[in-house]
């Protein structure tokens, strides 16, 4: 809108200078006086001006007719091609002008113009490469999705530009929603450019998002080929889909590649817990309880988690206590220093009620590092060593408002999950889970929990002692001390 008013002031101005600059003319005095064998003419200045652009416009006109005629020769001579080619320059140089507003256009966000001006070359040019491709982007950034789509359907007629039109409608259906449409246009476009880096994060989504781990798999190796990703990343990312082509290891209709693929995981990256665990597993379905007990222990020494310890204590569910504590030293001997070693300890302890043992284990953690876990740790400790009911429920109080502790968290999102994915759940991202502290919000809490501690946690003090009556023989001797001045 101020673009239109603005043009409409420019036009008028315009008019009323070319108004006065005649006027003026009209005004001045003199003239132009011409005379060629013996005729003579004056011309005034406005005249001058007139004649001027008419002689201009003239000889634009003269060479035009020249131009054409010479083309006509040329047919007449036999060039067959003359006249048609005569026409189809002044064709050209109005599409190319087309498509050249178009282009800037399109750069400068105006889409209704860049389609305007698309539509104009597609008259003009036999180019329709170009010409489509032009109309696609002007309708997208114009919001018009029917049309690009009708354009990017064009380009598929053309090999040279069929892998542009397949990537525009898989970008298209990724924008709708249509994930299953935008997989197989995702897997014809990554057949005709395997090294598309585009397109391989694309279909590499994709086919984690429809959990085909193994394809997923395929176009991880052609990432590495290609030369986008490091040897040690693919190793990594390789054990992850790898794992998760291993989900099935505990179903009954799981093949034998299935069942191995955990193993192969934990091969591929020995540091990835979820793959050591679920190796243990598969081995302890197997019957090999002391590959498990490998597996599982080479995985504490790199990093001690609580699903280790868990898959550990799944080899021998039906150990006794102390059994437990003692095959347990396989893992607790590796880090006996480390936070998840002392806290492991700890429980092993709670179970075989040994509580004074429990809390040695447990130290000074609960005050250098409370977490909810340690601190129900310590609530079971002092139940199980008969303390009073408010100092259990101080301890339980304190562990509602405290950190939770190291936990599974995106690293691009820092979501927190539950349990490991390949895939975050809220930002979509691959292999960005790893076990840490997610950063603590300070602040009361909209519930006030902070203050429970004090309200029932804190024991109550122990009375006094009643005093003891006085003696006779006690009361001659405080009445023969001597008072204070």
């Amino acid at each position: 809108m101020l673009w239109t008013l603005l043009k409409v002031i420019l036009f008028v101005f315009f008019i009323a200078a070319l108004t006065y600059g005649a006027g003026v003319l009209l005004d001045t005095g003199g003239g132009i006086r011409i005379a060629v064998a013996g005729w003579e003419m004056t011309l005034g200045p406005l005249q001058a001006v007139i004649l001027s652009l008419v002689l201009v416009v003239s000889l634009w006109v003269l060479f035009k007719i020249v131009s054409f005629v010479v083309a006509v020769l040329r047919f007449l001579t036999g060039d067959e091609t003359a006249i048609s080619r005569y026409f189809d320059r002044n064709r050209e140089r109005k599409g190319y002008q087309a498509l050249t507003e178009g282009l800037l256009a399109l750069a400068s966000g105006e889409g209704q113009v860049a389609m305007a001006r698309a539509q104009r070359a597609e008259r003009y040019l036999a180019k329709p490469d170009l010409t489509n491709l032009l109309m696609a982007q002007s309708a997208e950034a114009a919001g018009d999705t029917k049309r690009a789509a009708d354009a990017y359907k064009r380009l598929l007629a053309d090999d040279k530009t069929r892998f542009v039109g397949v990537r525009g409608l898989m970008k298209q259906k990724l924008a709708e929603g249509d994930t299953d449409t935008a997989l197989k246009l995702a897997e014809k476009a990554f057949a005709m450019k395997p090294r598309h880096a585009e397109t391989q994060d694309i279909l590499l989504r994709l086919q984690a998002d429809h959990a085909d781990w193994k394809g997923a798999r395929l176009t991880l190796g052609a990432k590495l080929k290609a030369g986008e990703l490091p040897r040690d990343v693919y190793r990594r990312r390789d054990a992850v889909l790898a794992l998760q082509e291993a989900k099935t290891v505990f179903d009954d209709s799981a093949s034998i590649e299935a069942r191995e693929a955990a193993i192969e995981a934990n091969r591929l990256s020995p540091d990835l817990i979820p793959a050591a665990a679920m190796a243990a597993r598969s081995l302890v379905g197997k019957g090999d309880r002391k590959g498990a007990t490998r597996v599982l222990k080479k995985a504490w020494t790199v990093h001690p988690h609580p699903d280790l310890a868990a898959a550990f204590a799944e080899i021998e569910p039906e150990e006794t206590p102390t059994a437990r504590i003692k095959r347990f030293k396989a893992l607790t001997d590796a880090h006996p220093a480390h936070e998840q070693t002392r806290l492991l300890q700890a429980e092993l302890y709670v179970s075989a009620e040994d509580f004074p043992a429990a809390r040695r284990s447990l130290g000074d953690i609960v005050t250098t590092h409370p977490t909810q876990r340690s601190l129900a740790i310590m609530a079971a400790i002092a139940r199980g060593e008969g303390e009073d009911d408010s100092v259990v429920r101080g301890w339980l109080t304190r562990a509602l408002t405290a950190p939770r502790g190291p936990q599974w968290c995106c690293d691009k999102c820092h979501a927190i999950h539950a349990q490991w994915h390949p895939i975050c759940d809220n930002c979509g991202g691959f292999d960005t889970l790893s076990w840490r502290e997610p950063p603590e919000t300070s602040g009361p809490s909209a519930t006030g929990t902070e203050l429970l501690p004090l309200i029932v946690g804190q024991p109550a003090p122990p009375p006094d002692p009643a005093p003891e009556p006085l003696t006779a023989e006690d009361a001659d001797i405080v009445a023969t001390q001597p008072r204070p001045d």
